[in-house]
């Protein structure tokens, strides 16, 4: 029988150190030798230091990728960085920057333009692990543009996660996966075909990439469970009609529901607040008072003594759900569980 995977479970908020997770990375960065590997895939990357590191990397013979969103929501925001990992001493082929191209509409749903929007951190050394989670490297140090940091949040200080993945069925498919996403010619059937939305399954670990063209993992999960069940969520965004819908057929199914939400309305809006708290779901804003967000996204599940934590890049949006390039990892692994729920703790104590 193969032993329980231990995870690594790595929270940043303004409880820890300013900067813990863009340091987890650059001590990862540092410990893999000539002749290993990095590969990550996220959608903002500003920190020209975590850049310097990883050109470091790939002259003393480490292979890196790096792929990242050409059009995030704030246009410019990954510039500098590009220009350093793009340079004549860049990392060559090894980054890629992606614009991914409209999707095949769904019937009845209004669709934006898809981003890539997964955080994914693979290193070969000293062990191989892929991390996973809510957390960019959207800072720098010196902080030059302060108009970046006011329109997307402070996520070296903000609350975010790294789940350190070291399964190794798990962590060979998040490479693999890392390496297609860098390789590919995205096109707009993607969701209908395999080989970006191919489910890796664990010990006690589902990991599940999106888009597809079948309900969303989460919502599908989640939609088993009715009265007795108690269902936590943590969301950075929380709006679209197919989201709200899953909280609001959780409530009516008997389930009780309680949800920490980002204060800011324009990812968490009042009109979606009111539909929710008039079903009976426990809503509540996670503030800060130097606004810092509140960008954890994950969903504790309790039922009949059974316990699962759901989390990755996805937002409780219409984009995340249809179209963007996501992760969503579903366990039943007891010290994820437990972590997740300790920070739930956390989260619901801060004034």
């Amino acid at each position: 029988m193969s032993p329980t995977p231990n995870y690594e479970i790595h929270f940043g908020g303004p409880d820890q150190p300013s900067g813990r997770l863009r340091d987890l990375l650059a001590e990862r960065i540092e410990a893999v030798p000539a002749g290993g590997a990095i590969d990550w895939v996220t959608y903002y990357f500003r920190d020209r230091r975590l850049a310097e590191q990883l050109l470091r990397a790939h002259r003393r013979n480490v292979k890196v990728t790096v792929t990242l969103e050409g059009n995030p929501h704030v246009p410019d925001a990954n510039r500098e960085v590009i220009s350093l990992l793009s340079g004549a001493q860049g990392l060559g082929k090894g980054l890629r920057t992606v614009y991914l191209p409209p999707r095949v509409p769904m019937p009845g749903r209004k669709m934006g333009n898809p981003n890539l929007h997964e955080k994914l951190y693979c290193f070969s050394h000293p062990e191989p692990v892929a991390f996973v989670g809510s957390f960019n490297p959207s800072g720098d140090d010196p902080e030059e543009r302060p108009d970046i940091i006011q329109e997307i949040g402070d996520h070296n200080r903000a609350h975010n996660v790294l789940v350190g993945i070291n399964e190794p069925a798990l962590v060979d498919g998040l490479v693999t996966h890392a390496r297609w996403i860098h390789g590919a010619r995205h096109g707009v059937w993607e969701q209908f075909f395999a080989d970006g939305n191919r489910s890796l399954r664990g010990t006690n670990t589902d990991i599940h990439f999106l888009p597809r063209a079948q309900a969303h993992p989460a919502a599908r999960f989640l939609s088993r469970f009715g009265r007795g069940a108690r269902i936590r969520v943590a969301a950075s965004h929380l709006n679209g009609t197919t989201a709200i819908r899953t909280m609001l057929k959780l409530a009516r199914q008997g389930a009780s529901i309680e949800i920490l939400a980002e204060p800011t309305l324009r990812r968490v809006s009042l009109k979606a607040e009111k539909r929710l708290t008039r079903a009976g779901i426990a809503f509540r804003r996670v503030a800060h008072p130097e606004d810092l967000p509140m960008h954890n996204k994950f969903v504790l599940v309790e039922q009949n003594s059974q316990h699962w934590v759901v989390f990755g890049s996805y937002n409780w949006s219409t984009l995340s759900f249809w179209i963007n390039q996501e992760i969503c990892a579903i366990s039943s692994q007891p010290q994820l569980f437990q972590a997740f729920a300790e920070r739930w703790d956390v989260l619901e104590a801060q004034n």
